[in-house]
């Protein structure tokens, strides 16, 4: 299983701007910016389990491909929404609770790196990670 391991954020692009359109105020953006993230991630089938441990939080997460679960960002927005697989690449749509507006996320292993990219109300970001 490709995405199985032990990823650190190394790098993001337009992170900032797109905390911003999901309305983050500035002081969380800053340091969210610089929050360390690590992802461990384990595939058995359709069944994932990641635990995310950053500087704010370590949250542990398990959900299987295609089920909708329930998530909360660092931040506190809550989200409904499921995982699903295309091709090597593992995409997420997921829907605010607060406002019923859609994040898409995706997933992919690109060049030895973990890459992964948001886009909401038309920002894109992505987040590069690298296998410890």
């Amino acid at each position: 299983m490709a995405f199985n391991g032990t990823w650190k954020v190394d790098r993001n692009e337009n992170y900032d701007k797109f905390m911003e359109q999901m309305g983050v105020n500035v002081m969380k953006r800053k340091l969210a910016g610089h929050d360390n993230l690590k992802l461990t991630i384990q595939q058995d089938g359709n069944k994932f389990s990641v635990k995310e441990s950053s500087t704010f939080r370590t949250k542990d997460i398990e959900f299987t491909l295609g089920v909708a679960f329930d998530y909360s960002l660092a931040d506190g927005t809550e989200l409904n929404g499921s995982w699903n697989c295309e091709g090597d690449k593992l995409v997420g749509k997921f829907t605010r609770k607060d406002n019923s507006k859609e994040l898409l996320t995706t997933r992919e292993i690109v060049g030895g790196e973990l890459v992964q990219t948001y886009l909401y109300e038309g920002v894109n970001a992505k987040r590069f990670f690298k296998k410890e």
